[in-house]
């Protein structure tokens, strides 16, 4: 017999809230080779059709769960940039 492991599986498990797991879904399919990815909060919302503080919740909800990783990034000038999240 064989045994299908699914890509998501792991989130497909976990108690996460459907937001988080769309957000999550979002991040993988964007992410590199390494698991990095740094769309912009409003660019993420715009994609997954949901509001800029549900995708916020649910990259908290990501965090919380251990799923991601985020790195806060800055110009040179020190204005803000996007996040790098990094898909555990």
């Amino acid at each position: 017999m064989i045994q299908y492991m699914s890509f998501f599986e792991r989130i497909y498990k976990e108690d996460l809230p459907p937001r988080a797991k769309t957000v999550y879904m979002y991040l993988k399919d964007r992410g590199n080779k390494d698991g990095e990815c740094w769309p912009a909060v409003k660019m993420i919302a715009k994609d997954t059709s949901l509001s800029v503080s549900t995708v916020k919740r649910a990259i908290a909800d990501l965090i919380h769960y251990g799923l991601v990783d985020k790195e806060c990034r800055y110009r040179e000038n020190g204005s803000y940039t996007s996040n790098r999240y990094f898909i555990k």
